[in-house]
């Protein structure tokens, strides 16, 4: 992870590690390894990142908002995202864009432009979301899974049949899988695992949009209505409320990249200015997916109307071709065997740099270092996976933990920080136009992701209300 460690051992990078006598041209211009990134692995980690669980809940998250604020809200956020993400992309360096001291890590960046309790706050929404997002993905892996099982089983036994699946030994296969994959050292040995998992993206992405764009043709399922559910038909006033403010949650989630920006910003090559590359970057990632969104969003909406299912591939709304579904739900599970890597690893690399400095006794030195940091790397590693394993099976509540993970991470990480570095970057005169303006913006979201929050807990305390530990079927 460049934040907090280097290829040798996974630990933070010390003092010997940057004066370590290295070929010329085999290190940049901070002592490190030479960064190899381009444009195309950036990208290929935004849509890792951005494209995951949270594509799947659109159609539901338009069938609570409507024809008219569905579209609306999903190019808004996009807007916002794309253009706090630039602001951030210029925190990477401090000073000149080409040589400035570098920013490892998304907190390193808030404490060299702000500090004081913005660091504190910045690392605990940043790691709390990390940790979230391992338990969404982990939930949403799991029910894919499933739904290959409950796919063939509709095919051979009728759409009638009860098969429904256990979703605990899916959860458990899938955190055995993770336990494997999060031995890999650090971030920038994971490229080839974000171009396999941004394939998979792309697949299934294209999947539910082929299938929606079929179920609308041939017979919708559902009627649309501008203003999404109904009050009175669907829902009641209540319910129409809390579900609206629970998709805001949900299109949030689906844009929550900005949490590890930095950290993939940090994989990038010096040449070209890595500020300039990410912008591209930023600019091919977040357009691409928001054309995905919208397809998905829309004809997902279209297909199935008001009563859209929450998750568009196993709320089997789709039941043939079989085989396509499976196909789509596998490429699911793939791709977020690699977005659960691309969230964690940042969170792996900020706890073992601070092992690494606290207590460098425990890594030893030499040989010994290297084996010390591995065996370190192995039980620290297996148990947080072990914990979010059990934690998903405790908590298996799709598109409410969706709306919690990202109005965790919308407003603090994606336009808070952003803004406030720009402010003091830019040294902004207090109440100018262009301060105005972007106060503004992070009060808007501060009160929508507040409101998205407390719908999304309600959701997860009304599924509380008939939820069985253990015995959870999908």
């Amino acid at each position: 992870m460049g934040g907090g460690t280097n290829g040798n051992g996974g630990g933070a990078a010390s003092a010997m590690d940057v004066y370590l006598p290295r070929t010329q041209g085999d290190v940049d211009d901070d002592g490190k390894e030479r960064r190899t990134g381009t444009v195309w692995t950036a990208t290929a980690h935004i849509i890792t990142a951005v494209i995951g669980s949270g594509v799947l809940s659109l159609a539901w998250a338009m069938a609570q908002l409507g024809w008219v604020a569905g579209p609306i809200t999903l190019l808004l956020f996009a807007a916002i995202t794309f253009y706090t993400c630039g602001l951030l992309s210029d925190c990477y360096r401090v000073g000149d864009p080409a040589t400035g001291k570098r920013n490892y890590t998304y907190t390193d960046a808030v404490k060299s432009y702000l500090g004081g309790w913005h660091v504190w706050f910045c690392g605990f929404c940043q790691y709390v979301n990390m940790f979230g997002t391992g338990i969404g993905y982990t939930i949403t892996a799991s029910i894919s899974a499933a739904a290959i099982n409950k796919s063939n089983c509709y095919h051979w036994r009728g759409h009638g049949t009860d098969c429904s699946q256990n979703t605990s030994a899916y959860i458990i296969g899938f955190g055995v899988l993770q336990a494997l994959f999060c031995q890999l050292p650090n971030f920038h040995q994971l490229w080839w695992l974000s171009i396999i998992a941004a394939v998979m993206s792309f697949s299934y992405a294209a999947i539910a949009v082929g299938l929606s764009l079929a179920q609308t043709i041939m017979d919708p399922l559902g009627r649309t209505t501008l203003t999404g559910t109904v009050v009175g038909v669907d829902v009641d006033a209540t319910q129409k409320v809390w579900l609206t403010f629970q998709a805001l949650g949900n299109v949030a989630f689906a844009y929550s990249y900005a949490i590890i920006l930095i950290e993939i910003q940090d994989t990038l090559r010096s040449s070209p200015p890595e500020n300039a590359t990410m912008r591209r970057a930023t600019a091919a990632g977040i357009s691409t997916t928001t054309g995905f969104y919208l397809l998905c969003g829309c004809l997902g909406y279209s297909a199935f109307g008001n009563a859209a299912p929450g998750n568009i591939l196993t709320g089997f709304g789709f039941y043939e071709p079989y085989w396509l579904v499976d196909v789509a739900n596998a490429c699911i599970v793939v791709h977020l065997v690699g977005g659960f890597q691309v969230f964690c690893q940042p969170l792996f690399a900020a706890v073992e740099g601070g092992v690494a400095r606290r207590c460098p006794g425990l890594l030893g030195g030499g040989a010994g270092r290297a084996s010390g940091v591995n065996v370190f790397r192995l039980v620290w590693r297996t148990a947080f996976v072990a914990v979010i394993t059990l934690l998903a099976i405790l908590m298996p509540f799709f598109n409410s933990i969706l709306g919690i993970l990202g109005s965790i991470a919308f407003w603090p990480l994606t336009v808070f920080f952003p803004v406030e570095m720009y402010i003091r970057q830019r040294q902004l005169p207090r109440f100018s136009a262009k301060w105005v303006a972007l106060q503004s913006l992070s009060l808007v979201c501060f009160l929508v992701t507040v409101a998205a929050c407390a719908a999304s807990i309600q959701g997860v305390l009304d599924s509380l209300k008939t939820y069985v530990p253990f015995k959870t079927r999908s």
